[in-house]
């Protein structure tokens, strides 16, 4: 037995490992496997079995992986690698300790118990059994494709989510589900297959699994009710890894820290997009953004779909160039769009028709993917016929590249990829000069293309924050910037009412900026009050962009007058959270952390919030309950603990309940968390006129909340990597209550500004709302001087305009 120095910690670790592993011992194990041979390293541990090895490696406290190499398997380049994972395992203290029996590798986070006969493999976070193994990788016989397979054990209560992209409630469990990505044209409520499928599941016990693998497959999440979680593929790398955390917040950006954090996108982003399918000419594009001037309704971007480089929908797809014939003078639209403070967006596809311009020479330049003869494999869709850009070739990547390259030089500032799952992609197309078929890059190959147009900007233009957004993708995309959206929803209530879902579990996923087509998109349906609820909704969404086919106006400033008020409301909302918006941004570059997040992120141990979705957090502070069916006049809103305050009106809610609030035309229910700091925006119709001189700050005051905390992060909205080049002002903000004895209170705001060393200070004008004001104040002090105030009885709002100074810390203080 070897032995080794244990801390009384880990001690206890074991200890509860031990007990809990005989309570699970009676689930199916594998007799066959037998372990040969155990070495301990500094960075890991190798277990040598008759039928492989394994080795299990700590990347931190709290994520581990484990990786099985069967006897005789030598695996190809491409799948030595993992397209996922871009963190490095970290010097972990470990604890390893043999007997007979079994074999701990312990850490103060994640422990792993490794039980030699019967062989089986269980994962602990803190002495609590995760999950467990139950046969190891398995040669299977499906009626899929699929040939290998590894299970593990669940317990009968916990709730599963991930998987990707789709739409079938929040507690995945009892699904199978393919992965392999797929569009599902007019979607509602139900989708089992979308246009991302990730191999990662998280349970409600707050761990995940991440099956690090590009090839495709199925995930099994207990659909024949033995509480077994099942990861099926055609082949390719045995390796997963286990994700743990305290919190749910620390569970996600361990994931993200493993597969790349997003960054931080140009401040443009956040704004509103003219979009729809699409626009025809210079002329009418000029059109519709002198529209939304006229009607003084914020604009940021026009995107163009595919009719920027062809006349009909059909037979030329693959041009990438602008129709001469309708757009005389792309170069100058783009820089008077530019002026105005509208960027400009167009779509590509990696499809080149056969009917294309530009068909003869990817034929020439060998950048198409090909058949087993290796000449162009072309096959029919619905565009045509067509061949697929090899993005596994270099030379194809340099092609593409080119194109993007060329149109970036144009002014052109953001790609829009679309069809890339590839939306039809036959097994029998080969990558790579022939050496990797369909299946096995499938789902990578929009990872792959959001990889292409990043790591280009960051070569030919390293200043530029790039827009990248893509319908497919795989785990880890969101490091290359890609802003997913969530596909062709049908323009119906039913499309409406998945969304929250989409973008609540892709959020925990890694891809924060999952978003939809506001307003639906598939559909000749012309409903202005759903289109109002969406675009309302959209405000608290990562990105805003109606879009739809053109049948039926997209853009507000074509609906009737009713719908364009609401929708001009919504729209400006918006742009006022700017500031806390761009916050969450921050927060999700440097934490992983989701914008949207489901309440059970603020109380994980609540049941009843594990298979909720109908609202949901919009960062920290914000509670929000869209609104979902056609008519509703009332809401039962389900409130985290704590106190909360409608956004609104000013009614205070008590935390913990389920209350029933009255629903307005003018706007969905929206709730602040008592204690929180709202920075906003003065209006602006284009966040290229974003003021950062003026800021209006709002404090959501509560006599029971004694301290609070807020941050504003600020940089110039468009230099790549502002944060680490130190081109950066953080706002802090502190609160304290203090209620004496005598009947006489105080409150106390601390203003202070952090700035890099290359951001010049900038004294700010703020205009101080105190919300939830009871009684009207005796006294109102900035830094011991007295200044004025005005004090709403009937909304309880306090309100002051006072100077923040870059240099030092102001002190505000409230006396009653």
């Amino acid at each position: 037995m070897k032995q080794f120095p244990r801390y009384s910690r880990s001690a206890n670790l074991i200890s509860a490992a031990l007990t809990l592993t005989f309570s699970v011992s009676a689930y199916a194990q594998n007799p066959q496997r037998q372990v040969l041979q155990v070495k301990h390293s500094p960075s890991h541990i190798s277990i040598t079995t008759n039928d492989g090895q394994y080795q299990i490696t700590p990347y931190s406290t709290e994520v581990f992986e484990t990786r099985f190499i069967p006897k005789g398997e030598v695996l190809t380049p491409f799948d030595q690698q993992s397209h996922a994972v871009v963190g490095k395992p970290q010097k972990v203290k470990m604890q390893f300790q043999e007997t007979a029996q079994q074999i701990d590798y312990v850490s103060s986070g994640i422990s792993v118990r490794i039980q030699k006969a019967p062989f089986q493999i269980s994962y602990f976070y803190q002495g609590k059994l995760l999950t467990s193994e139950k046969l190891g990788y398995e040669k299977i016989d499906t009626v899929e494709k699929n040939k290998e397979r590894i299970s593990f054990n669940l317990d009968a209560q916990e709730a599963l989510y991930g998987a990707g992209a789709r739409a079938l409630g929040m507690n995945r469990r009892g699904h199978r589900l393919p992965l392999y990505n797929k569009a599902h044209y007019g979607y509602e409520e139900q989708s089992s297959q979308m246009n991302f499928a990730i191999p990662l599941v998280y349970s409600s016990k707050m761990y995940g699994i991440h099956f690090d693998n590009a090839a495709i497959g199925t995930l099994d999440l207990d659909s024949t009710k033995d509480n077994s979680l099942s990861y099926e593929t055609i082949g390719g790398r045995k390796t997963y890894q286990i994700i743990a955390g305290k919190s749910w917040a620390s569970v996600v950006a361990n994931y993200t820290q493993l597969t790349g954090r997003q960054p931080l996108p140009p401040r443009w982003a956040f704004g509103n997009f003219a979009s729809r399918f699409g626009y025809h000419s210079e002329a009418e594009a000029g059109q519709v953004i002198a529209k939304y001037r006229a009607e003084q309704i914020p604009v940021d971007a026009i995107i163009f779909d595919l009719y920027w480089f062809g006349k009909e929908v059909k037979g030329t797809m693959g041009n990438l160039a602008f129709d001469q014939d309708n757009f005389k003078n792309p170069k100058g639209m783009i820089a008077d769009f530019n002026q105005q403070g509208v960027k400009t967006v167009l779509i590509t596809e990696p499809f080149i028709l056969t009917t294309s311009n530009r068909w003869q020479e990817a034929v020439q330049e060998n950048i198409l993917a090909t058949d087993q003869a290796g000449k162009p494999f072309t096959y029919d869709f619905y565009f045509g016929n067509t061949g697929l850009i090899d993005l596994f070739q270099p030379k194809a990547r340099d092609w593409f590249w080119n194109i993007y390259k060329d149109l970036a030089q144009q002014g052109v500032a953001g790609v829009w990829g679309d069809l890339g799952e590839p939306e039809v992609h036959p097994s029998e197309l080969r990558h790579a000069n022939g050496q990797l078929g369909a299946d096995q890059v499938h789902n990578i190959y929009g990872h792959e293309w959001a990889k292409l147009v990043a790591q280009g900007y960051q070569k030919d233009f390293p200043t530029q924050r790039p827009f990248i957004l893509m319908r497919a993708g795989y785990s880890g995309s969101q490091r290359f910037g890609l802003i997913p959206w969530s596909g062709d929803v049908n323009r119906t209530w039913g499309g409406l009412r998945s969304q929250p879902e989409i973008a609540l579990q892709m959020g925990m996923q890694g891809l924060a900026y999952m978003h939809s087509d506001l307003g639906g998109f598939a559909g000749a349906n012309l409903d202005d009050e759903l289109y109002a609820r969406w675009l309302q909704y959209g405000v608290f969404q990562p990105i805003f962009r109606p879009h739809a086919q053109e049948e039926v106006a997209s853009e507000p400033i074509f609906r009737a007058a009713k719908a364009k008020q609401l929708a001009k409301a919504a729209i400006e909302l918006r742009y006022r959270l700017l500031p806390y918006n761009y916050t969450l941004a921050f927060e999700n570059q440097q934490q992983g952390l989701p914008l949207m997040r489901p309440l059970f992120f603020a109380e994980p141990e609540n049941a009843k919030l594990r298979a909720h979705s109908t609202s949901y957090l919009w960062g920290n502070d914000f509670l929000v309950q869209p609104i979902m069916q056609a008519g509703q006049q009332q809401a039962e809103v389900v409130f985290p603990s704590g106190t909360w305050i409608d956004f609104y009106t000013g009614q205070v809610y008590a935390g913990g309940k389920t209350h029933t609030v009255k629903v307005r035309e003018e706007h969905i229910p929206v709730f602040v968390r008592a204690g929180a700091f709202i920075p906003m925006a003065m209006p602006m119709q284009s966040t290229q006129f974003y003021n950062e001189k003026d800021l209006a700050l709002h404090y959501y005051h509560d006599a029971a909340t004694e301290q609070s905390q807020g941050t504003m992060y600020e940089d110039d909205g468009l230099t790549a990597q502002a944060y680490q080049q130190e081109r950066f002002r953080i706002h802090h903000f502190s609160s304290k209550f203090q209620a004496q004895a005598n009947g006489q209170s105080s409150l106390q705001i601390q203003l202070r500004q952090q700035n890099g060393r290359k951001m010049k200070a900038l004294n700010k004008q703020i205009a101080l709302y105190v919300h939830n004001v009871e009684q009207v104040p005796q006294q109102v002090t900035l830094d011991g001087k007295t200044v004025k105030f005005d004090w709403d009885s009937s909304r309880k709002l306090l309100t002051a305009q006072v100077r923040g100074s870059a240099k030092s810390a102001n002190l505000i203080r409230v006396n009653w």
